[in-house]
């Protein structure tokens, strides 16, 4: 017996064809919006990577800047893209000069929006402070108010803005809701962006309340909390483990440690660096890559794993690190900077074998932005000294050292990257660079 043949008339096969087509030309066209934006800090999967081509290596302020705008006010927050739509903080009133910092009420912070392809701004939000702020001095006058990237999707912007809690704002800067997560600061400062996960926002807020919290995205409430989040400047970091689920994982001082995103149930922990913790974890496949504390270590470990996973899951710990800058992971090998020595490492992802260490020239002085890497080049900036451009392969070669003459504003913040265009922010001006 052979199974029965439904036959189909050439009209219906014709409508299926064009109805398969356009789900396939649909799914093109969702991947390329998914590549044309960077809708947290690192970007997509805050990975620090993306797919675009036909990047410049070179610029200065007049060669390769398709337009530069001066923005409201001073920070070091990294600017986030989507929709052709660029959402970058900032601050005035206070904390611009050390010397003379001013009156501490006085204290804005801003969230502004700009069109990709003009630099036209269309809306700026500005919010008050809602509790006391560290006064502007040593390591908080290296960086300001802030700091902290906003994350984006199409339901709307959510930032955060440390001990005046946590906010979100729809696409036309309508104010959707505020949270507290803490009026705790610190001589540091606060730096943790927010994270999104389905319908949940989740906050570090280690400095100003020592919880990892989980916020409804509709309404801000809180969904749940953990506690016992010591010494960590980072922005936690999703991963996917090799039995499909989704774990939210935070670095922070002695522990690594992994929850669920949707209820904060408590999966796993791997002993890690006794210390405090500013560089963001970077997930790879079902690997979470640790960097960070004065003793520059890095530490890999596989997720999906419960309870204590140090003798299990650990694959493999080095003596090499950076004390503020995360990693970026790129065909097996894993790049960062060393922000006070003017270092880059490439590491081999499998065994953390150091596969080059390397010093710029000139030197870059201070590297406190997070490198990403694009077109085959890793994009490292510096705070004075300008952007090096550094070929994305496990052999050193330095292709540029871009400044930009005239401008002597500091860069905190991480650059963008969408279609072909770099967004990078200084404490001042907004740029787009581009191929001319």
């Amino acid at each position: 017996m052979f199974p029965s043949i439904k036959r189909v008339s050439p009209f219906t096969g014709f409508c299926r064809l064009l109805a398969a087509t356009a789900i396939v030309a649909f799914g093109f066209a969702q991947a390329s919006l998914r590549a044309e934006n960077w809708p947290q800090f690192r970007g997509p999967d805050g990975a620090g990577v993306s797919p675009a081509t036909n990047l410049p290596a070179t610029w200065s302020a007049t060669e390769n800047i398709a337009w530069k705008v001066e923005m409201p006010g001073y920070g070091a927050s990294s600017p986030v893209v989507f929709n052709d739509r660029i959402y970058v903080t900032s601050y005035s009133g206070y904390g611009l000069d050390e010397k003379k910092p001013g009156d501490q009420a006085e204290l804005r912070r801003h969230l502004s929006c700009y069109k990709l392809d003009s630099g036209e701004l269309e809306w700026t939000k500005t919010m008050e402070p809602k509790s006391p702020q560290k006064p502007y001095r040593q390591f908080v006058a290296l960086h300001g108010y802030v700091s902290s990237t906003p994350a984006v999707d199409k339901t709307g912007i959510y930032v955060f803005y440390g001990a005046s809690g946590a906010a979100a704002y729809s696409h036309s800067g309508e104010l959707l809701w505020e949270a507290d997560c803490g009026q705790g600061t610190h001589d540091f400062g606060t730096a943790n962006s927010p994270v999104i996960f389905e319908d949940v926002v989740i906050i570090n807020a280690s400095v100003e309340s020592g919880n990892l919290i989980g916020l409804d995205k509709k309404s801000g409430k809180e969904i749940w909390r953990q506690s016992d989040i010591r010494s960590s400047w980072n922005t936690p970091a999703l991963v996917k483990a090799a039995n499909g689920e989704t774990e939210v994982a935070v670095n922070t001082k002695g522990k690594i440690l992994a929850f669920d995103p949707r209820t904060g149930e408590k999966l796993w922990f791997c002993t890690a660096m006794d210390d405090y913790i500013c560089p963001s974890l970077l997930a790879h496949d079902d690997v979470v890559y640790a960097i960070g504390s004065r003793k520059n270590s890095a530490i890999a470990v596989r997720a999906g794993g419960r309870g204590d996973v140090t003798e299990t899951h650990k694959l493999w710990q080095l003596g090499k690190g950076s004390n503020v800058t995360s990693p970026v992971y790129y065909e097996g090998h894993l790049y960062w900077s060393s922000e006070g020595r003017g270092v880059v490492y490439c590491v081999d992802a499998s065994n953390g074998e150091v596969v080059y260490e390397e010093r710029l020239d000139p030197s870059p002085d201070r590297i406190y932005a997070s490198p990403v890497v694009a077109d085959g080049k890793i994009y490292y900036v510096s705070r004075n000294k300008g952007t090096y451009v550094v070929a994305a392969k496990p052999e050193f070669e330095l292709l540029a050292h871009n400044t930009m003459e005239g401008d002597d504003s500091v860069f905190n913040g991480s650059p963008a990257i969408v279609g072909n265009r770099i967004i990078l922010r200084s404490d001042r001006f907004l740029y787009c660079i581009s191929k001319e």
